[in-house]
């Protein structure tokens, strides 16, 4: 791909984050209006205004793009009105969007959230940032380029044990139909790690993993917005992500397992060990 136009993929993608994230920075202390697309799944008026931002600045530079954003009642509008996925689209290139990454977090004023978007090209990555207003943490890989935190390169820690790791995990939103598997999950590695954290943001996961602030990431039943972005920044900061079975991961996954390499096999031992 070429650079001056991967150059500027980054900019519109660095942009957009910036100013969603800005978005949501202002909103984040007012009152907010909440509907649910599930039994514990939010919406808040500050996902659609968030989405409203990145798709017009990304529409304003790449108009013939292809979008995959988070919120349904954007998608028709995304392909122009005629109701089909954003995605959709004769051009190659799709940006994949989580406009509120952690929306459970923001409704609750927990402050734990962020901007995720990357830009795919015929099933592959090339660019990720994810955007953490309130600590303004901006994460970023290119493929191939390495990955960086507010322009600094980052690498995932050296940890070999995982009596010394500090773990991190999230429960999906239909944590009730999947319960006890996910529990038994659950105790299997806080029964050996050092600690495991539970923050309700899996691209923040991903990026703090990337960075060496935890040391292994499992989760089920994300979508491709969740990961896209941490995917790319965990890969190009030295980390190996995996299916539960240990099988190539892609963003279309019904599980993820992330680590510092060092741990990934014990880390899928006990995902996989029979109670």
């Amino acid at each position: 791909m070429d650079k001056e136009f991967l150059d500027r993929v980054a900019a519109v993608g660095r942009q957009a984050a910036l100013a969603a994230g800005a978005v949501l920075r202002q909103n984040y202390y007012k009152p907010h209006q909440i509907t649910y697309k599930g039994a514990i799944d939010p919406v808040t008026e500050t996902d659609l205004q968030s989405q409203e931002m990145i798709t017009a600045l990304i529409r304003q530079a790449f108009p013939d793009h292809g979008l995959l954003a988070e919120e349904e009642s954007l998608r028709a509008e995304a392909t122009g009105g005629h109701g089909g996925p954003p995605h959709q689209s004769l051009s190659p290139y799709r940006w994949i969007i989580d406009p509120l990454d952690g929306t459970v977090n923001f409704a609750h004023g927990f402050p734990a959230f962020c901007v995720s978007i990357a830009l795919e090209m015929e099933g592959a990555l090339h660019c990720g940032v994810i955007y953490d207003p309130l600590r303004d943490e901006l994460f970023e890989a290119r493929k191939g380029g390495g990955a960086f935190l507010n322009g600094q390169p980052i690498r995932v820690s050296k940890t070999e044990r995982l009596d010394r790791a500090l773990l991190t995990t999230g429960f999906p939103y239909d944590i009730r139909e999947r319960l006890p598997e996910t529990l038994a999950r659950l105790g299997r590695l806080l029964g050996v790690a050092q600690g495991v954290r539970r923050a309700g943001s899996a691209a923040l996961d991903m990026c703090y993993v990337a960075c060496g602030r935890f040391d292994g990431f499992w989760e089920e039943n994300l979508k491709p917005w969740d990961t896209a972005a941490g995917l790319l920044i965990i890969t190009e900061a030295g980390g190996k992500i995996t299916t539960f079975s240990g099988g190539d991961y892609d963003i279309n996954a019904p599980n993820i397992v992330a680590s510092n390499k060092n741990l990934h096999d014990k880390m899928l031992s006990l995902l996989n060990e029979k109670s």
